[in-house]
């Protein structure tokens, strides 16, 4: 009786092991298979259009861009001070000094810079595309897809996305949860210059593209620099 307890013993530690061991091989291979996937699937929206993501500019919802008077050229203020914009989100204006990493293109709350770092790209003739941090994650993976995708020539290259909370500004039209904005520099003839906003109610890497090719990179109060 003792040697059938014993042997039944061993036998139970001994499937208790295998299974620990499975566990273990399986947690395993996800851990290494994720970022494969990941990588697998970056590497094919890297290949994709960003106009093949979201849905079309004429099912976006999207308003006229804005013409918003621009200041705040070569305006740097120390790190931390408070900068309130004139518009919502930001066209234009004073901004830090130093911009966000130019290798970037995603941002979430988690990682998100301060906004006046942001306006400094926007000097430097970046689009960035706002989206409000209540998004649906779909959405707002779609948005990831976009920044990983190709951008229209127009761009550059000089894109950014990053969240837009509530209380970073002055409430956005009704319905709408994206927006575009770019800062663009004295027109020739002009000694006025204009940051430009505008607003969609859906994710949409066709409207993206028009707003890029109307406000292309260049067209900046310093094209130079990303």
């Amino acid at each position: 009786m003792i040697e059938k307890m014993q042997r039944d013993q061993a036998r139970t530690d001994r499937n208790r092991t295998i299974l620990i061991v499975v566990a273990s091989i399986v947690v395993g291979l996800a851990i290494i298979a994720y970022p494969a996937v990941r990588l697998i699937q970056d590497s094919q929206t890297k290949n994709q259009a960003a106009t093949e993501l979201g849905v079309a500019a004429s099912a976006a919802s999207c308003e006229a861009p804005t013409n918003d008077e621009a200041a705040g050229t070569q305006d740097h203020k120390p790190d931390g001070t408070v900068i309130n914009y004139s518009v919502s989100p930001p066209s234009s204006g004073s901004h830090y000094a130093v911009w966000a990493p130019f290798n970037k293109k995603f941002y979430t709350l988690d990682d998100r810079p301060p906004i006046p770092n942001l306006v400094h790209n926007l000097e430097h003739g970046y689009t960035i595309l706002w989206y409000k941090d209540s998004l649906p994650k779909d959405q707002i993976d779609q948005i990831e897809k976009i920044s990983k995708a190709k951008l229209p020539d127009s761009s550059s290259g000089k894109f950014i996305a990053a969240p837009f909370r509530e209380t970073d500004g002055k409430p956005w039209p009704d319905g709408k949860s994206i927006a575009f904005s770019h800062w663009s520099g004295n027109a020739q003839g002009q000694d006025k210059a204009f940051g430009h906003r505008q607003f969609c109610g859906s994710v949409s890497g066709d409207a993206l593209k028009q707003f890029m090719d109307k406000y292309p990179s260049t067209d900046a109060q310093e094209p130079a620099g990303g």
